[in-house]
């Protein structure tokens, strides 16, 4: 079945940066475009970014315009989520997903963002 393990999150401080990944099994990657979503403590899903499947085509929320970037190695079925100039309220679990609103989605990496 699908398998999507996301790392890279962790503890940092405003204006930081992190780079999150997303390894991908259990169906051709390469075939599927893919999201990243999140949920901060108390509120509901939110989508963040999605990339096309070959990778030429990305979108973001306005929240992650200018700040985050999206990239895929087919590869190495790996999703990639590169976090820069970081806010306090970026602090949410991050999860790599196969659709924008993230009904199949994996386990999920804590990103912190606090001084």
């Amino acid at each position: 079945g699908v398998q999507l393990v996301e790392s890279g999150g962790g503890l940092v401080q405003p204006g930081g940066s992190l780079r999150l990944s997303c390894a991908a099994s259990g169906f051709i990657f390469s075939d599927y475009g893919m999201t990243w979503v999140r949920q901060a403590p108390g509120k509901e899903l939110e989508w963040v970014s999605t990339i096309s499947s070959a990778g030429f085509t990305a979108f973001y929320a306005n929240s992650a315009k200018g700040r985050f970037t999206i990239s895929r190695d087919n590869a190495k079925n790996t999703l990639y989520l590169q976090l820069n100039s970081l806010k306090t309220e970026d602090t949410a679990m991050y999860y790599c997903a196969l659709d924008p609103k993230g009904a199949e989605r994996g386990q999920g990496t804590q990103v912190t963002v606090s001084s």
